[in-house]
């Protein structure tokens, strides 16, 4: 194969975790183009969820020689000092995803605060549907300082504001731990009489909220974000009603080559580029994972 770029730039995508399938498909993309520019790449990140290991991991990058970082920020306050750190060494900083509070070259990302809209709206054609007409809404958030699930978060309550007859309750915070969201989901059904509908910010506190609603066959709604095999399950027998479904693939493929451009000095365009969401649910069978 020949490769449209000589130089043998080493890159690194580091993600929140490397557990999710989210960040898979996102490993694919990014590996999709740099194996088609010929360029080194490599994608680390902590097992699970974890802000000290994420930062650990960003600086070894910069130590074995990154180039350029593509990198999806699990807390974008704590990780920017080693960000301005690199971006003072000449690496060029990619953010995926999530970006960090210091500035990067460009985000490519979904527009969180209108997908939480649009999942709002979601949740209330899917109540008002069912004839539920008041009651009060749950949601399961990753953590307080994640600013893609919080915008999310943020644009699910500001959509029911003009809806008074319907309660927003306090977002539980499960670090996208899918037996946490499960546990936090059993909490909202004993503590809530009248819950009526649970929104799931991220793909594991979307499964966690699955678990829990098909093992208490219980009437709620739930509306969730990102899909695997086993969300598209839930989907397919009426579990969870519909779920936000990004594009990481073309987040990593994009990134890449975002990367490549800055590295040759070329122009990388806008500083943020939305990449998209789809509403997946049981009437958008295309939409859904083969």
């Amino acid at each position: 194969m020949n490769h449209i770029i000589n130089e043998n730039y080493k890159i690194y995508l580091i993600t929140m975790d490397k557990s999710d399938q989210f960040w898979m498909v996102m490993d694919n993309g990014a590996r999709e183009m740099a194996s088609m520019l010929g360029v080194t790449y490599i994608w680390n990140a902590p097992l699970t969820r974890n802000v000290n290991k994420q930062i650990q991991i960003f600086n070894n990058a910069i130590v074995a020689g990154a180039d350029a970082i593509m990198l999806a920020a699990s807390d974008p306050l704590k990780i920017s000092s080693a960000v301005e750190t690199a971006k003072a060494k000449g690496v060029k900083i990619i953010y995926v995803d999530a970006p960090a509070f210091e500035e990067g070259i460009i985000t490519l990302a979904t527009d969180n605060y209108t997908a939480g809209k649009i999942a709002g709206e979601n949740m209330f054609y899917e109540l008002e549907g069912a004839g539920v007409t008041y009651g009060s809404i749950g949601i399961i958030g990753v953590t307080p300082e994640n600013r893609t699930t919080v915008n999310r978060e943020m644009g699910f309550r500001d959509y029911f504001q003009s809806f008074s007859r319907y309660q927003i309750l306090e977002t539980l915070y499960t670090n996208g731990v899918p037996e946490l969201a499960k546990q936090a989901t059993e909490q909202y059904i004993r503590d809530n009489p009248n819950l009526v509908g649970i929104f799931s910010t991220n793909e594991g506190s979307t499964l966690g909220m699955g678990y829990a609603l098909r093992e208490n066959d219980i009437n709620i709604i739930g509306i969730g974000f990102d899909i695997t095999e086993i969300i598209q399950e839930m989907i397919r027998d009426n579990t969870i009603k519909a779920v936000l479904v990004q594009n990481p693939f073309t987040m990593g493929y994009l990134g890449m080559a975002q990367a490549v451009a800055a590295l040759r000095g070329l122009d990388t365009g806008p500083q943020f580029i939305n990449t998209g969401v789809s509403v997946v649910n049981i009437y958008t069978p295309s939409l859904i994972l083969s």
